[in-house]
């Protein structure tokens, strides 16, 4: 198996077929490709309306996991423990992909490469009106660029979260999700395998990844003074814990910039 597709999903709307479509449509075999769906924290009656949609579409090959446990790490770290492939993709459940997503990131991803796709972010309910986004901003700054890219790069924006990338799954091994974090344990991940990035690539503007901007989402919504405080500095303590565990592999600049996001996140809070 080449990829493993990662989705956690709570609740899910019709988004959720607006997803699973754009994985039924990749121009990637779908012999090739394997889908982790993860329903977390709810069963009925969004397992049924997913087996049903399932049942429709039996060329893809899904594996659909319901757990009562909440938790997009949780969900997330299950997946992890079942896939096949190669390669992991992480996709929100409320977010699609282009039909040439797949088939272009595989394509410029090796062993010590990560490879990332465009990103096009809008308001839901609006999809023809792209928004103002900085990880788009950093793929046009780093196309516009040759060589080889690195880590601390513009494209180091690309590493808040696991998602708009193809990652070798000898670079996560092991490690899994903290999910201690509600908020926050994206970036963590993505720190804690960042001693095996190597390289960087970019696909076409063809690979997009649709980012989609929800009123109700986790994303979206408002958090008391008091947690954002504690969430960050728990994210700080995290962050020098694993750096400190192996100093040498682990970029110091890239663990500096980790430890001003978390700080910016308490001052932005005030």
């Amino acid at each position: 198996m080449k990829i493993s597709v990662i989705i956690p999903t709570y609740k899910p709307q019709a988004y959720l077929w607006e997803c699973l479509d754009s994985l039924a449509n990749q121009t990637f075999a779908k012999s090739d490709f394997e889908v982790l769906l993860i329903l977390n924290g709810c069963k009925d009656p969004y397992e049924k309306l997913i087996r049903a949609y399932l049942n429709r579409h039996s060329d893809l090959q899904v594996i659909f996991i319901q757990t009562d446990q909440a938790g997009v790490s949780n969900a997330r770290n299950i997946a992890l423990n079942m896939a096949n492939g190669e390669y992991v993709a992480f996709i929100d459940d409320d977010d699609y992909v282009s039909s040439r997503y797949l088939e272009e990131l595989y394509a410029k991803a090796s062993p010590n490469t990560i490879s990332l796709s465009y990103a096009f972010a809008f308001k839901e309910g609006k999809p023809e009106k792209q928004l103002d986004y900085y990880i788009s901003d950093a793929y046009d700054s780093c196309i516009k660029k040759k060589g080889k890219h690195r880590l601390l790069s513009s494209a180091r924006k690309f590493f808040s979260g696991p998602c708009m990338k193809l990652i070798p799954r000898t670079f996560i091994q092991n490690r899994r999700f903290d999910v201690r974090f509600r908020n926050g344990e994206d970036s963590l991940f993505m720190f804690l395998i960042s001693d095996k990035i190597e390289n960087i690539a970019f696909t076409s503007k063809e690979a997009v990844y649709f980012r989609r901007y929800r009123e109700n989402s986790a994303v979206v919504a408002k958090r008391s003074l008091s947690s954002v405080i504690n969430n960050s500095l728990l994210l700080i303590t995290c962050y020098t814990q694993i750096y400190m565990s192996s100093p040498l592999k682990y970029s110091f600049l890239f663990y500096f910039t980790r430890l001003l996001g978390a700080i910016h996140l308490i001052v932005k809070a005030f």
